[in-house]
Formats: C-alpha cells, sequence, structure tokens
C-alpha cells in the first residue's frame, strides 16, 4: 500500500504560478510511475502530466509549455510547476501512483490516489 499526499493548491490570478507538490509514503517508491490529474466541476477527470520512474515524462496537450513535472525518488516526491496558469486550469488536482503498464494519461492505469488540492485561478 501507498500513500500519497498533495499539497500547494491555492487561488491565483492569470498568469501566475503555483508549485503542486505530491508526497508518497508506505511501500517502496521504487519503480512506480506518478502522474497528476485534474478535475473541474461538471467535468471528468483529465491528465495533466505524468513522470516515470526513470524519468521520462508525458504532457497533455493543454498543458505543454506552461507545467513541468518532476521526482526526487530518494524523497519519494513529485512536484508539479504550473505556470502561465488560466483560469481553465481551476480543478482539483490529484496525484496518483502505478505499478502497472499502459498509458500514462489513462487513470485507469494508477493504484493509489491522493485526496486531491484545489488549484483556483481568477481572471
Amino acid at each position: 500500500q501507498v500513500q500519497v499526499v498533495e499539497s500547494g493548491g491555492g487561488l491565483v490570478q492569470a498568469g501566475g504560478s503555483l508549485r503542486l507538490s505530491c508526497a508518497a509514503s508506505g511501500r517502496t517508491f521504487n519503480g512506480y510511475g506518478m502522474g497528476w490529474f485534474r478535475q473541474a466541476p461538471g467535468k471528468e477527470r483529465e491528465s495533466v502530466a505524468a513522470i516515470s520512474w526513470s524519468g521520462g515524462t508525458y504532457y497533455a496537450d493543454y498543458v505543454k509549455g506552461r507545467f513541468t513535472i518532476s521526482r526526487d525518488n530518494a524523497k519519494y516526491t513529485v512536484s508539479l510547476q504550473m505556470n502561465s496558469l488560466k483560469p481553465e486550469d481551476t480543478a482539483v488536482y490529484y496525484c496518483a501512483a502505478r505499478t502497472r503498464a499502459g498509458s500514462y494519461s489513462d487513470y485507469g492505469n494508477y493504484d493509489y490516489w491522493g485526496q486531491g488540492t484545489q488549484v483556483t485561478v481568477s481572471s
């Protein structure tokens, strides 16, 4: 079992930046892929970014060039640096961990989820 806890959400004006962090604990972090997803009110959960154990990254088209995902395997942490934020980025952001194969953008391929952190971007 792996516990995942997000932090760093908040309220920011459009064009601003936020950094989300995700801390994993429990079983070994080794080999786990990590991803960030988000869900806005009335919408389905969607992929934002993901990073493999070895550091390979995936970004959804709507955040490419603005968001950067990184991980520190020694500290069991994953971060999401979000720049040039837009009102449409407003959502609850979730961190998730996976051991299974498959598309990084498919939330069904993730085993463990955090409770989420709210990000609100005002216009």
